[in-house]
């Protein structure tokens, strides 16, 4: 029941959102938009073009439009307040949960609306292309179409609370390192076909209001003063009628800012400014009428969510919210990857020691993605709930030597270690990328402890993968456990400990040495000229796409991850319903002692293609529910998307006719039923 009320809310969504699509089609908006912009002065109309106060749009009280507030970020409310810390974004991509995608949009649309807060700052979208990038935290994972399901769903739900998301950082910032100078370059067909997918589905599918551009330049011309970009591609192409904002100071020039198709410098007027202006205006290098198109967007999108004439506070929403609480819980346990489980050691059984820098806190990553929670639960606190005096909690000493005296004191009496390790806020966020190589000490800890003889378990913080090598093979289990959010010490203590079986997989690949990774020539400044410039080499084949193509094996494979159940695929029936249509069917039983939930994965393989394609290209995944000794039956609906390219001459996704490969299971690695089909 509760399935169905939130597909029709769902629904009701989908059908207002289609009316903001169209907004500029409207005859009543333009009408009241043309009114309002024919009684604003040139100042006025210069003024409202850029924020003020750091998070906010200026009113214009005589004409009727309210201050507008913002803010951060893509993992909950921030800025001047505390709120619901849910989940990092690639635990939230780890789900595979469209359903709790939406749940966590509506999640934060609420906390939103608590506050006052009009427009959202996230989500981010970004590809994970090496795992250094200070915000891969923030962003879901290195597929597009996982990205894209995930930003799809997340919009929704927070667009359904009357909340205006924005989806950024566009384009192609895939990395934090001298992020203001570095030019990515990046071919046409990569950028149709990796990292704008999830841009143009938030436009085309989502409705998203707001689009954020990126600081980087794009083939040497910033972002936010590209035009090709951001009007011939977002506007033109994609249909997009909302507003484009530049990210915090990353505008760089007026001329080419104005004309570049931004309609809001944020955080403040730098270069968008009445003395900056006026004289272009005078000489005639820019038109008013630019001005004015800028000023609509921003005030047409305010209308089409009723910012204008509407309350935005809602004083009946607690702030430290239930709800909202729930939600953080539940993503962070669907989200959490289990990567290794030697021996069966976990669930644990016996007495536990819980030690580690992060085992008494809640570590988050830094930057815009950090909020600051009412309440939090730590990993020591969550496991102390469940077992009680069979847990002892041991924070990290300030004095190693110390520390050590005290576990060869603790260690003795227990049966299980938790090692609760990885990098926090001071060791990845945004500003600068973060080493490949997890800290000595924490090394050190880990072999300093293994050799002890004690079940080992290691809850590895991070926002994506990290060098295993050193210490990963003293370890009888690994976690991975992201940032989990305020509630996600309670999960992993549920994890640990059997209450649920672990359903998270990895929307990444996680190499075994750093120049394993498809983009390791190409990820740092890799030409030779005056200019900083990363020109991407690998194409399209970027991560588990580039694994497949360079015939290397990753440590743990996109797709992947382990439960305490097992599952058994059948019956792959491939049914082409359409001349670009494919109605995939099969089904999964669980063969195990648990009750789990799985990730059914569906790749798909062009046979003879004309062109250089991937091995295998994630087309469509289900999640499913499964108790110990039942099958489901699982039919998925393959469209145009999952066999096209993107052709570079006709500037359009093509099919080309041929045989498809149609590949099914539970990983990128673990594909057991294969079919062929002709297209």
């Amino acid at each position: 029941m509760k399935l169905k009320k939130r597909r029709i809310l769902c629904l009701l969504f989908i059908l207002s959102a289609n009316v903001f699509h169209t907004e500029a089609g409207n005859t009543g908006t333009d009408k009241r938009v043309e009114e309002i912009l024919s009684e604003m002065t040139l100042d006025e109309k210069i003024d409202y073009i850029s924020g003020y106060k750091g998070f906010y749009l200026r009113p214009i009280e005589r004409l009727g439009l309210p201050q507008i507030r913002m803010a951060d970020g893509p993992q909950g409310i921030r800025n001047e307040t505390k709120s619901t810390l849910y989940p990092c974004g690639i635990l939230s991509a780890s789900t595979w949960n469209r359903e709790l995608m939406y749940e966590l949009g509506e999640g934060i649309g609420r906390d939103a609306r608590a506050r006052g807060v009009h427009i959202l700052l996230g989500p981010g979208v970004n590809i994970y292309r090496a795992p250094m990038c200070g915000r891969n935290f923030e962003y879901f994972g290195e597929d597009p179409y996982l990205a894209s399901e995930v930003a799809v769903n997340y919009i929704k739900g927070v667009q359904s609370k009357n909340v205006i998301a924005t989806i950024k950082h566009f384009a192609a910032n895939n990395q934090e390192w001298d992020r203001h100078h570095v030019s990515s370059d990046v071919d046409e067909r990569t950028l149709q076909e990796i990292y704008f997918p999830a841009f143009r589905k938030a436009v085309q599918e989502a409705n998203v209001g707001a689009v954020m551009c990126s600081y980087n330049p794009l083939n040497g011309v910033h972002a936010s003063e590209n035009k090709w970009l951001n009007i011939d591609v977002l506007r033109n192409q994609w249909g997009f009628n909302g507003l484009l904002m530049s990210d915090w100071d990353s505008m760089y020039s007026t001329a080419a800012g104005v004309d570049g198709g931004v309609d809001l410098e944020m955080p403040s007027g730098k270069f968008l400014n009445r003395k900056s202006i006026k004289p272009l205006l005078e000489r005639g290098i820019i038109d008013e009428k630019t001005i004015d198109l800028k000023v609509k967007h921003i005030i047409q999108t305010l209308l089409a969510f009723d910012m204008i004439d509407g309350t935005q506070k809602d004083s009946t929403i607690a702030l430290d919210n239930e709800e909202s609480k729930m939600t953080a819980l539940k993503i962070a346990r669907e989200g959490l990857v289990l990567l290794k489980n030697e021996k069966n050691v976990l669930p644990l059984n016996g007495k536990t020691l819980v030690v580690g820098p992060n085992a008494g806190h809640v570590p988050i990553g830094g930057g815009s993605g950090a909020v600051t929670p009412y309440s939090y639960v730590s990993v020591g606190k969550g496991m102390k709930d469940i077992l009680g005096r069979k847990c002892v909690v041991m924070e990290m000493l300030q004095n190693k030597d110390r520390m050590y005296e005290s576990i060869e004191e603790a260690i003795g009496k227990v049966d299980n270690v938790v090692i609760c390790m990885g990098f926090d806020k001071h060791l990845e966020g945004e500003f600068f990328d973060r080493k490949f190589t997890l800290p000595k000490e924490q090394v050190e800890m880990v072999n300093r402890i293994a050799k002890y003889g004690k079940n080992l378990v290691v809850v590895l913080n991070s926002g994506g993968g990290v060098d295993f090598s050193g210490w990963a093979d003293k370890a009888d289990g690994i976690l991975m456990a992201w940032y989990p959010g305020q509630e996600g010490g309670k999960a992993v203590a549920e994890i640990l400990t059997g209450k649920i079986s672990p359903s998270g997989k990895l929307p990444i690949s996680i190499e075994k040495r750093w120049e394993d990774n498809p983009v390791y020539n190409s990820y740092y400044d890799n030409r030779n000229i005056p200019h900083k410039r990363v020109q991407y080499s690998e194409g399209i084949f970027v991560e588990y796409r580039g694994y497949d193509y360079n015939g290397v094996t990753p440590l743990y494979p996109f797709g992947f991850g382990l439960s305490y159940s097992k599952f058994k695929y059948n019956g792959l029936d491939v049914e082409k319903i359409s001349s670009d249509k494919v109605r995939v069917k099969f089904s999964i039983e669980n063969i195990g002692k648990y009750d789990a939930s799985e990730v059914a994965q569906i790749y798909v393989r062009d046979c003879n293609s004309s062109v250089p394609r991937p091995l295998k290209e994630l087309k469509g995944y289900e999640k499913v529910l499964l108790k110990k000794g039942e099958t489901k039956n699982i039919s998925v609906i393959l469209d145009k998307e999952a066999f096209s390219f993107y052709d570079v001459k006709s500037k359009s996704f093509v099919i080309e006719p041929g045989d498809f490969e149609i590949m099914v299971g539970g990983s990128s690695s673990d594909l057991p039923l294969k079919q062929t089909v002709a297209m």
